[in-house]
């Protein structure tokens, strides 16, 4: 602990402390496996969060276009009603419907621009909503492949514990993983999405 504040040791920390009172190769690249794994781990971590603000920003944009739908909706329905009557009081009698001809028609070219502004404001809420998900769905693999890597670091710690080598394997073999679903979030590829939809269909399909 130092005087501005104070330090969490994370398992890379112990393992780069261990090997640099050694003096053994075993532990140097145990060190070094550590601390790039801790760097790509915030990578990921940073990646994820990045993301996972975009989701709420659409999510938040989808939110206000379908207000303004629900506006337009309703200012459409007002002047629908406003037709109604005007329609209603050329039917009463001792009216002259040509006076209320000219505002039925007015209703309904006004009635057609406020639908069109209607539509195109749900079409954009839509929009906004399928990029959220997709964002909220990168976010998710950024996660995964920073739990990978996370785990991979708390692998390295207890090989150098233990000095199992097979163990260090193990370590190579997560992280590995956990790059690779990084690289498919980097490239929005989706493989594990792919295979659980394959075998969905599959067993719809029996």
């Amino acid at each position: 602990m130092s005087g501005d504040g104070f330090h969490v040791h994370g398992p890379h920390d112990h393992a780069v402390e261990h090997a640099a009172h050694g003096s053994d190769d075993f532990s140097n690249n145990i060190a070094v496996m550590t601390a790039i794994l801790a760097t790509v781990g915030a990578l990921f971590g940073y990646l994820g969060g990045a993301t996972q603000n975009e989701a709420a920003l659409f999510k938040n944009n989808a939110a206000i276009d379908k207000t303004q739908a629900a506006n337009s909706w309703n200012y459409y329905q007002a002047k629908s009603s406003k037709q109604n009557l005007a329609e209603l009081a050329m039917t009463l009698p001792g009216v002259d419907p040509k006076k209320y001809e000219a505002e039925v028609a007015r209703y309904k070219h006004e009635k057609e621009d406020i639908k069109k502004d209607a539509e195109k404001w749900e079409d954009s809420s839509k929009e906004w909503n399928h990029k959220s998900d997709e964002a909220m769905h990168e976010h998710h693999q950024w996660a995964l492949a920073t739990t990978a890597e996370q785990i991979a670091i708390s692998l390295a710690a207890i090989t150098l514990l233990t000095r199992k080598k097979w163990m260090m394997g193990l370590a190579y073999g997560v992280a590995g993983v956990g790059i690779a679903l990084g690289a498919f979030a980097w490239l929005h590829v989706d493989p594990i999405g792919q295979l659980l939809a394959k075998l969905g269909g599959a067993a719809a399909g029996h």
